[in-house]
């Protein structure tokens, strides 16, 4: 069994940008490629491991990075100096128009609500006038992570939600996306793992489900052992996707203490990756440090509109 721990969850992407001469002029751009590994490339994604690690590098320091054309003047009126020292950028016209319809309506607010400039990282509560509290925060690395046939886009969407339930502690079912770029990070296959299912491995071994565990039955053997709960569920090369209510399919603590959840799997949430606050490192959540979600926490009550621009 090849075992692999829970680790901040990272996307292995082709964030390539591509620099000239003119690289300084007042319209710079830059392009990213999406990397797309497929269940049959394991050898050619072998022998780039080294290319690999720089790219995780390379993603991890991005910032806003699908990019085809940028907004590199700044704000005409009225802005905070955080969104003036901002560099914008947009992947089309739609993109910046989309921009600035939900940063109008932002600005046009009333009443106490929670506010989230993407770009600038930043998170404000307000009421009417009064900024009550403000912090920084993680987004989106905006791209794009293909695997196996299947595509998922990782991006912080802009408009109003509203704070739909709080708690305290929250247990992370993780979605497939996740284990895909597991997949992709260790080339391994991806299978997943259906309740009650039993699969026969290479040297015999039984893997299968028991209740709300995964674990085996060895070779000759009747006996059903649990595996470990903080280890990723590989054996042949293969990674399996858990089944959904199974403990192996629940991690605590990577949502931090607490969670503000907005709809469609967006949350407002902790981290135990801090150093990942003010950078666009995420699924599509937004992560704050422990005192600012904790102060949300106690002071956002459930149903507390949230403009994202």
């Amino acid at each position: 069994m090849m075992r692999i721990n829970h680790t901040p969850f990272r996307l292995s992407l082709l964030l390539l940008a591509l620099s000239s001469g003119a690289a300084h002029a007042q319209r710079g751009s830059a392009v990213v490629d999406t990397l797309a590994v497929s269940q049959g490339d394991s050898t050619r994604a072998s022998s780039s491991n080294w290319l690999l690690a720089l790219l995780k590098k390379i993603a991890r320091r991005s910032d806003d990075s699908l990019t085809t054309a940028d907004d590199a003047s700044g704000d005409e009126d009225g802005a905070s100096e955080s969104s003036m020292m901002t560099r914008r950028v947009f992947t089309s016209r739609k993109d910046s128009l989309a921009y600035e319809s939900a940063r109008s309506s932002a600005e046009r607010s009333s009443g106490y609500r929670v506010v989230v400039d993407i770009f600038a990282h930043q998170l404000y509560v307000i009421d009417g006038s009064d900024t009550l509290h403000a912090a920084p925060v993680a987004t989106a690395m905006n791209a794009t992570l293909t695997y196996g046939g299947r595509s998922w886009r990782f991006e912080t969407p802009r408009g109003v939600r509203r704070v739909l339930s709080k708690d305290k502690d929250p247990i992370w079912t993780p979605p497939e996306w996740h284990y895909a770029e597991v997949a992709l990070e260790n080339q391994l296959k991806l299978k997943t793992l259906l309740r009650g299912q039993t699969v026969r491995l290479r040297d015999g071994t039984r893997l299968t489900t028991r209740g709300d565990e995964v674990g085996i039955i060895a070779p000759g053997e009747k006996e059903f052992v649990p595996l470990v709960l903080d280890e990723h569920v590989v054996f042949d090369n293969t990674i399996f996707v858990p089944p959904a209510g199974t403990k192996h399919r629940s991690i605590q603590g990577e949502l931090g203490h607490f969670r503000l959840a907005l709809g469609d799997g967006y949350q407002l949430h902790g981290t135990p990756y801090t150093n990942s606050i003010g950078a666009a490192v995420t699924h599509g959540c937004i992560r704050l440090r422990d005192e600012d979600i904790e102060w949300l926490f106690d002071n956002v009550p459930v149903g507390t509109r949230v403009y994202l621009y």
